[in-house]
């Protein structure tokens, strides 16, 4: 048979039991202290990231707001060009067609140059004046109708009436006589070189040179080649609405043309799936 304890066997039993007891209390206080430290962090952290996240969401709807406003804004602005550019070809045909028609109304008309104011006053008229100075001065017959032909040039290109040199010319619309007018240093340069040129209509240079004649479209295409040359004169730069049209033209948007299916092309991973790398791994 087991010996029965002693009363202060038990006693020291009873206090190993208690210090164990107690012990274990103490250690699941520091457990749980250590666990409520941990979850503050982990919320603490969480709040964070959530707080980042929200304001990643805003800035990525505000991009994409701009992206939607300046893809409109180049709508408008590339319709704006077309609608320019469109606006300014049609500006240009008709403005052809009235310099034709206002050229085609002039036909019948002569201009005079040179003729000393007064010298009208001894005749009844100006219609007689003239008509006596045309015939007079570029021996017209008298049998002969007096009208500018324009299948013929005048017997003389001028006279002189006074001591002072008359010259004859067409009747030209303000935008040709314009353009004609850009040509007069050439013209003196092409005179005192002694080469021979024309002047077709409506405001074109012929020029003949020894190699052969070149025809120029514009004064300042005529200076440019000259220059080349070698002539002494001055370059010309008229503005037209042929080089606004190329600026704008230049300036535009170009659509490119997209190959293939919306399906055929990669798809691009939204935020959220970027953001699936960072995320973190349950453990088992």
């Amino acid at each position: 048979m087991p010996k029965p304890k002693s009363k202060k066997s038990e006693i020291v039993e009873q206090g190993e039991t208690n210090s164990q007891l107690a012990f274990v209390s103490s250690n699941e206080e520091n457990m749980l202290a250590g666990n409520s430290g941990h979850d503050e962090n982990e919320s603490a952290n969480l709040a964070i990231i959530l707080k980042e996240l929200r304001d990643f969401r805003k800035d990525n709807d505000r991009i994409e707001e701009a992206e939607e406003r300046i893809k409109e804004a180049e709508t408008r602005i590339q319709t704006s060009e077309d609608a320019v550019a469109e606006l300014i070809k049609l500006q240009m045909q008709l403005q052809a067609k009235v310099v034709d028609l206002e050229s085609r109304s002039r036909r019948d008309n002569v201009r005079i140059y040179g003729v000393k104011e007064g010298s009208e006053d001894s005749a009844p008229s100006m219609n007689v004046f003239v008509e006596r100075l045309l015939r007079e001065n570029l021996s017209v017959p008298t049998t002969v109708e007096l009208r500018v032909e324009r299948a013929h040039r005048a017997v003389k290109r001028g006279f002189q009436l006074s001591g002072k040199a008359v010259n004859l010319d067409h009747d030209y619309a303000p935008d040709v006589l314009k353009k004609r007018k850009e040509y007069a240093e050439i013209k003196a340069v092409l005179k005192e070189k002694k080469i021979r040129f024309q002047t077709p209509f409506p405001a074109k240079l012929r020029v003949h040179y020894e190699g052969g004649p070149v025809l120029y479209g514009t004064a300042e295409e005529a200076t440019s080649d000259m220059i080349k040359r070698g002539y002494a004169v001055a370059a010309v730069n008229t503005p037209n609405p042929t080089s606004l049209l190329e600026q704008i033209q230049h300036l535009s948007w170009r659509t490119v043309k997209k190959t293939g299916s919306r399906a055929d092309r990669p798809k691009v991973p939204s935020y959220q799936e970027k953001l699936q790398v960072f995320k973190r791994q349950e453990k088992d």
